[in-house]
């Protein structure tokens, strides 16, 4: 039509220059509205035209303010065409906001209400193109209806479901949850593949935000996806595309699934496996077509199939399978296939079942690094073989990743040296590795380490004594370079200036040769580096005396007393005052060698995550945490008070990962041995665990507390109650560890399913016989929790670690938690000790937002005295904002902003997930800071789980 209009006139709209061009606009609008406003009623044909070259004229940039009303008129027509202009104008140019708006709504429930297929459809478009809050709050109630209706065409039902879809993605508190939900799952079984494509996309949506409601959905979508699988290209003609059955479809199918953890039932659960092995092996087939839709068709059903078989991460067989399919696919010559590729087996490389076959890919993506044209696959090549590092590739990744670096673009090699710095400390074999892949790494990028990785660096070589000799040769003989990058000099002039006296008896590094070689660099250097070179001078003054007046002079020099730079000259006159008045004593005391540094999370992990989003850290531990916080359905706060952490020791978890920021911690002594005691080690094979290190994650009073009782069984449980409230807001930790043994957690929950990984690291040089972990249970507690585990290794080798998994089901809520009791024999002693597992009913929790209006109308409902428990108790902790809202985010409960009339209270919503009943929670916590004092308000549907969830709570504040 528009085109008619513009093609089939006497003369062109459009002039030959943008004057004649808006000559001609204001002529035709001046026209239209002399029409319009005619005495002469004009026929429904003539106000379609007219409407119709309005639109135009704004489609080409121009302001319309007028013909609305007439395009409204066109809505009441009965001619199709008529209709459709009237719906294209509103849809494009009718704010949300008009006047018009009652006007429009009336004629769309009119049309609605028509039972015309075409009317119903032309007012369903419009409804979704506007998308706005206001035709939400009038239709979202209605298309419901409409699409569940028996009666309601196939073409119709498509419409309604992508508009219902619109709505909900713009306003999704006022679509409305009902009985409708249940019969929409069962479009799914439709005839029509059109209408069960519509109804994938809106399932796939809802079920995201309301997964209960739509759980029936995942037998239908495998029921479905089952029969267009294993269907020929024949039998859906009208969805075949280039020789594939469905794509699209399938390929939603495979997401809805993706929203639901395995199926439990073992028939659908087999059913799916079928088909995702039937997709995998047509992957194998060759093409039936050369044409590249059948192949992009064809690896989109594969690649979400890959998605499916990572995201449920329990069938070993089909990982592998997934990864050998990917492996071909990195030599393919098609560019994008070989970044999905890479970007697939970087999930897949997180998982315990395919990371081994990951790695059997190492050469050919290292031959992708080197060879590979496209920048964007480049880097998705790095970011595989940072995921598939480990202790046993670690070297040879770094060593690709070094020289790789000396090429690599620009935009990538901050982040590539990030990732270097970060898998030569995790993985380091020995520190003297490290300290020269570090200096290795500032010598090739320079310019890209930032303060975050050489300040890692001395954290490190301070906090261990073996390798402080060996760092301060190194970087002396680094030094000794004619050109050398600004951030070596200040990792020299620190290291020497702590260390320097170790070398000093070499006649090659005497002290004067060492102040020497520092000070030819001083004047090469910018301000800060100069002023941490006076330090190093000021501590030479007290390792080496017999330099002290060399170095008095250089102090003494007008360069440094006359400074322009306030910050130099203020270090220099006190380090040349302290130099001259002071004693030997006093030097020694206030220039001591610097105690070890506390640990905490890694600075240099913390700006990766910044610079590539938390979403997008393939390290394996960073994605099983998150994939660990999405099943529980909150993140794990990071600030947890600093009482209850202590300082590891050098050799414990260097990266930190998960780690917490330390106070009041005192420094731990430097161990020997192995170097990081890798808990959240995803690795099924043993690792070296280091003698007497401690996790971020155990306080000093659990390791004090913690004895081994030898030869008679364990009665008490140690520290019970500690234990249990260390984990109420966060999944992963070390649960217990002594001088023999450490165990650590990591566990994810979704509704009333979980599974806990518990490794337990021998931390001595012997190997554990009979190593037997069992889990009890109560007899009340087994008709509530369902649990099962995994047998270990009845050997545990010295400095090794094994890994136990147990699955948890919630039947019904409890109290209790279950007792982990050891025994093993070490050195011909029975050890025998018992812990209480961190399982509490708050980890079944699936956090519910809620409005304003709905949470205290519920509120209400719940107020009878046995649905509500109140506490009010003094806080143990300081009354942060912040790390209130993260406990009681990672309590389960979602956090709602803006709901409480008092802006200081904090309120949650969740649900309780058993498998025989689901029970609503609210809470309230009011904060006052005067008091210190807070109050807890608890409501459930259950006196005693309002009152086990106000205890569990209290306890973290």
């Amino acid at each position: 039509m528009v085109v008619g209009f513009v093609v089939g006139g006497t003369e062109p709209l459009i002039g030959k220059s943008k004057e004649a061009e808006i000559k001609r606009i204001n002529k035709e609008l001046a026209n239209i509205r002399s029409k319009f406003k005619g005495d002469k009623a004009l026929d429904g044909y003539s106000k379609k035209k007219y409407v119709c070259k309005l639109l135009f004229i704004f489609l080409l940039g121009h302001d319309i303010d007028f013909g609305h009303m007439e395009a409204v008129n066109l809505l009441s027509s009965n001619r199709y065409t008529e209709k459709q202009i009237g719906y294209l104008f509103i849809s494009v140019l009718v704010n949300s906001n008009s006047e018009l708006i009652r006007l429009i709504n009336n004629a769309i429930k009119n049309d609605l209400a028509s039972r015309n297929p075409t009317f119903m459809g032309l007012a369903l478009h419009c409804i979704a193109n506007v998308g706005s809050r206001e035709m939400a709050e009038a239709f979202a109630g209605e298309i419901p209806k409409i699409l569940v209706a028996g009666d309601t065409m196939d073409s119709v039902k498509q419409s309604a479901a992508l508009c219902l879809l619109r709505l909900y993605r713009t306003s999704p508190d006022l679509v409305p949850m009902g009985d409708w939900t249940s019969r929409v799952v069962h479009l799914l079984n439709d005839q029509h593949l059109g209408v069960v494509t519509a109804a994938t996309s809106l399932i796939t949506t809802l079920a995201q935000k309301n997964p209960e409601e739509f759980k029936t959905s995942v037998s239908l979508a495998v029921s479905r996806l089952s029969r267009i699988v294993t269907s020929a290209s024949t039998d859906l003609q009208d969805y075949t595309y280039y020789f594939v059955p469905a794509p699209w479809l399938s390929v939603k199918l495979l997401r809805l699934l993706q929203c639901y953890p395995p199926p439990e039932d073992p028939a659908v659960r087999g059913r799916l496996t079928e088909c995702l092995e039937t997709i995998l092996n047509k992957a194998q087939e060759p093409p039936k077509s050369k044409k590249v839709q059948h192949s992009n068709a064809k690896n989109a059903v594969l690649f979400e199939a890959i998605s499916l078989i990572i995201h449920h991460d329990s069938e070993p067989n089909l990982l592998v399978r997934a990864c050998n399919q990917l492996g071909q696919f990195l030599q393919h010559r098609e560019t994008n296939l070989r970044y999905l590729a890479l970007e697939s087996m970087c999930t897949l490389a997180s998982s315990e079942f395919s990371h081994e076959a990951v790695k059997t890919h190492i050469e050919t993506v290292i031959n992708a690094l080197k060879t590979e044209r496209d920048v964007s696959v480049r880097q998705r090549a790095v970011d595989l073989l940072y995921a598939m590092c480990d202790r046993s590739n670690a070297q040879q990744i770094v060593a690709e990743m070094l020289n790789y670096l000396e090429t690599a673009d620009y935009s990538i090699r901050e982040e590539i040296v990030l990732k270097v710095a970060i898998l030569a400390e995790k993985y380091a074999v020995d520190y003297t590795w490290y300290v020269d892949t570090i200096l290795n790494l500032i010598r090739i990028a320079g310019d890209y380490v930032s303060e975050e990785v050489w300040y890692r660096v001395i954290q490190i070589v301070i906090n261990r004594d073996d390798v402080q000799g060996y760092a301060a040769k190194t970087v002396f003989e680094a030094l000794q370079a004619p050109a050398c990058h600004e951030n070596l000099v200040k990792v020299g002039g620190y290291i020497l200036g702590e260390f320097g006296n170790l070398i000093a008896g070499d006649p090659r590094s005497s002290p004067l040769i060492q102040f020497n070689l520092l000070h030819s660099k001083f004047h090469l250097c910018s301000v800060p580096t100069r002023a941490l070179l006076l330090s190093t001078y000021i501590k030479f003054v007290n390792l080496f005396p017999e330099i002290k007046t060399t170095i008095q002079d250089v102090l003494r020099s007008d360069s440094q007393l006359k400074n322009a730079d306030v910050e130099l000259q203020q270090r220099a006159v006190e380090y040349l005052r302290l130099s001259t008045i002071a004693s030997t004593d006093i030097l020694a005391t206030v220039l001591e060698e610097m105690p070890p540094f506390p640990e905490r999370e890694s600075s240099i992990l913390a700006k990766l995550k910044k610079k590539k989003g938390p979403s997008t850290v393939t390290d394996l531990e960073e994605i099983k945490k998150e994939r660990s916080s999405d099943m529980n359905g909150s993140a794990e706060p990071t600030p947890v008070n600093a009482s209850n952490v202590s300082t590891p020791s050098p050799s414990a978890d260097l990266l930190g990962l998960g780690a917490v920021p330390l106070t009041n911690s005192a420094p731990a002594p430097s161990s020997s041995g192995s170097l990081l005691v890798d808990v959240f080690s995803d690795s099924s094979v043993a690792v070296p665990l280091a003698p007497g290190s401690e996790d971020n994650f155990a306080s000093s009073s659990d390791l004090a507390s913690s004895e081994v009782v030898s030869e008679e069984p364990a009665d008490a449980v140690h520290d019970a109650d500690e234990l249990i409230h260390k984990f109420i807001c966060k999944n992963n930790g070390v649960l217990f560890e002594n001088q023999l043994l450490q165990i650590g957690l990591k566990s994810e929950f979704r509704q009333n399913l979980g599974r806990m990984f518990i490794f337990y690291g021998n931390k001595t040089s012997t190997q554990f016989l009979n190593f037997t972990p069992t889990v009890i249970c109560s007899d009340e507690l087994q008709s509530s929790l369902n649990l099962q585990t995994k047998p270990v290794d009845p050997i545990v080798d010295g400095g090794a670690q094994v890994q136990q998994v147990v699955n948890i089901e919630c039947i019904s809520d409890f109290m209790d938690a279950p007792i982990l009791n050891i025994q093993f024999r070490y050195g011909g002693t029975l050890q025998n000790l018992s812990v209480k597992l961190p399982i509490t009913l708050n980890k079944f929790f699936q956090p519910t937002e809620m409005s304003s209006q709905d949470f205290f109308q519920r509120w209400k409902q719940l107020s009878s005295s046995k649905q509500e428990v109140q506490n009010i108790f003094k806080a143990k902790h300081p009354m942060d904002t912040e790390i209130t809202k993260a406990k009681i985010i990672g309590f389960g409960s979602a956090l709602l902003e803006e709901v409480d009339p008092n802006p200081a209270n904090f309120v949650g919503a969740g649900i309780i997930h058993t498998k025989t009943i689901q029970i609503g929670c609210l809470l309230r916590l009011e904060p006052n800071l005067q008091a210190q004092m807070y109050r807890l308000t608890l409501r459930t549907s259950k006196e005693a789980v309002s009152r086990r969830l106000c205890e569990l709570l209290s306890e973290q504040f």
